[in-house]
């Protein structure tokens, strides 16, 4: 491709509201044009580069035996409405009538629209395994989308189906899929760490993320370098504390004004981890009300939300979200705010795992100004809810995690029957009884990768770009295109290269050579050919845009002559 008859523009200035150098370079070299809060046209460099992505993915996809299909981009609510999703889902899901008063909905995903595709056609055990996959564009209304690429509303998904006849081939596909993805994230050149992590709007009952290492990543990792064990801090675990226990005897004391974890601990002179901590927070149920849920902890850690929220959706399905409930609406429903405690009347009550039953702490009592020392004798639910924090022991070889933050670009899950019962998708087992398909779904967010890439591999210069997703492999800059010795040799290589069934760039416009090398380095072109003075002893200038590295080639070398 010649730059004169291109459609690469580039810009000096820096974009309003561009904060990452990802988002700032793609829109300075040309690669994507805002259109809207969270749409992006992808120019031709960003196609290109869309495309290679696309091309890995395919290749890793197809040889782990997964087949590619295209769904509708547009799918009837109504199969939203039999999983259950249409209502819990929530403002992320863009939903619209057309002419005929008939609700549809634009997929962020596209479970419900697979099962209803595969539902009726697979008929029996001898059908399964099944995996299939497509590359499609995706809507998802984010409340703040930002970041460019990263999180926008519009975006290109590679979303995998695989239906199953029992949970243990879907455990060997799963493992199938982390292998594939690991395959695909390793030609694409990337650093990433694969963790554990929260299921959220997808569901079922296990998942993996393959989060890009990147500072400017949105979520926080947990990450043990010593035997590499690594996970989303949402579902985060560690060792379990041992705390030595309280010889307190159950009694009542008097605390006027002592509210908080710190005021306790100091004024009574007992350690964080003798007081438990009770958090409330308002839960919106499916039906439209809200109720409150109590959470007891120790004093020492921090609520973990999803973790929260995941609690009390195992205990209840139709609950939608937990909110900060305010000390007028605890107030109002008879709660003593400040002095909330064991005996306290949620809705839902959940006790931490590493509360110790048998074990005596300082409780709130449920009456102004007072605290008691009490035994938890009862814990009828218990569950996971400690935010993890860095220094924590890991859970597998007992060292220090650490944070790290990471952008996810890929995410696994184990569905089991989470779809294919409410919608009634069944095959015949071996002995001839209906049997609901066990499914896994595995994703990634194909033109997120762009720019996820570019922040992880960006210099001070501008972009840089690996061989194989690059939009060219190579730039050829004729340092002076009126220099009629300079345009001929740079016109030769052009169609040596372009002969020898390289994707090459010809900057032939009529442009100062400073301007020309500067857009090299932006635009991220992994090798550049200058045409310059070194011509004149018969060179031309190999640079190399990772390193910056330059060297002089032989021009009979490099013409093949």
């Amino acid at each position: 491709m010649r730059m004169t008859q291109s459609f690469i523009y580039t810009t000096k200035e820096t974009p309003k509201d561009a904060e990452l150098k990802s988002h700032q370079y793609l829109l300075r070299a040309g690669y994507i044009q805002q259109v809207g809060a969270g749409i992006y046209n992808l120019l031709p460099l960003g196609f290109e580069v869309l495309e290679n992505i696309k091309s890995v993915i395919r290749e890793q996809m197809n040889a782990s035996g997964a087949s590619e299909l295209s769904l509708g981009f547009v799918t009837p609510a109504s199969l939203w409405q039999k999983s259950g999703r249409f209502e819990k889902y929530g403002k992320e899901l863009l939903r619209f009538k057309d002419r005929k008063d008939q609700d549809f909905v634009l997929g962020p995903t596209h479970e419900e629209a697979i099962v209803e595709c595969v539902k009726g056609r697979v008929k029996s055990y001898k059908q399964l395994p099944l995996n299939l996959y497509q590359i499609h564009l995706k809507f998802r209304d984010e409340l703040r989308a930002r970041f460019g690429l990263i999180r926008g509303r519009e975006f290109v998904m590679k979303d995998a189906y695989s239906f199953h006849s029992s949970y243990e081939d879907l455990d060997r596909e799963f493992a199938l899929m982390e292998k594939t993805y690991r395959e695909i994230f390793d030609s694409l050149g990337v650093e990433y760490a694969v963790v554990e992590a929260d299921s959220g709007a997808i569901g079922g009952s296990g998942s993996k993320e393959f989060m890009l290492l990147a500072d400017c990543g949105e979520d926080t990792l947990l990450v043990c370098k010593d035997c590499g064990y690594a996970s989303n801090i949402e579902a985060g675990k560690r060792k379990k504390k041992d705390y030595p226990q309280s010889t307190q005897a159950p009694a009542e004391i008097s605390t006027p004004s002592l509210k908080s974890i710190d005021e306790l601990s100091l004024a009574l002179n007992i350690p964080a981890y003798h007081i438990l901590k009770c958090v409330a927070k308002g839960v919106r149920m499916q039906e439209g009300e809200s109720k409150v849920a109590i959470f007891f902890i120790n004093g020492a850690d921090e609520l973990e939300e999803t973790k929260a929220y995941n609690a009390i959706s195992k205990i209840k399905s139709s609950a939608l979200e937990l909110y900060d409930i305010s000390a007028q609406e605890l107030e109002s429903k008879g709660y003593c705010v400040g002095f909330m405690g064991l005996g306290c009347k949620g809705d839902f009550v959940v006790f931490d795992e590493e509360i110790c039953e048998g074990g005596v702490y300082l409780s709130g009592a449920n009456k102004s100004d007072t605290h008691a020392y009490i035994k938890v004798d009862s814990m009828a639910h218990r569950a996971d809810l400690v935010a993890v924090q860095e220094g924590d022991a890991c859970p597998c070889c007992g060292k220090p995690l650490m944070h790290k933050k990471g952008i996810e670009v890929g995410h696994i899950f184990k569905l089991g029957e989470k779809y294919s019962a409410p919608m009634g998708a069944t095959f015949l087992d071996v002995n001839g009884k209906a049997q609901n398909f066990i499914m896994g779904c595995y994703g990634i967010g194909v033109s997120r990768l762009i720019s996820a890439i570019a922040e992880q591999k960006s210099d001070e210069r501008g972009l840089v770009w690996e061989s194989g997703i690059a939009p060219y492999e190579c730039m050829i800059m004729i340092s002076n295109i009126k220099n009629d010795s300079q345009r001929e040799i740079g016109e030769r290589l052009y169609k040596k290269l372009k002969k020898d069934g390289v994707k090459v760039l010809l900057d032939d416009r009529d442009e100062r050579f400073g301007a020309k090398m500067t857009d090299f380095e932006l635009l991220g072109i992994p090798v550049g050919y200058l045409i310059g003075r070194s011509l004149e002893e018969g060179k031309v200038e190999k640079i190399y845009r990772k390193e910056m590295r330059k060297e002089l080639i032989d021009l009979a070398q490099i013409l093949g002559e």
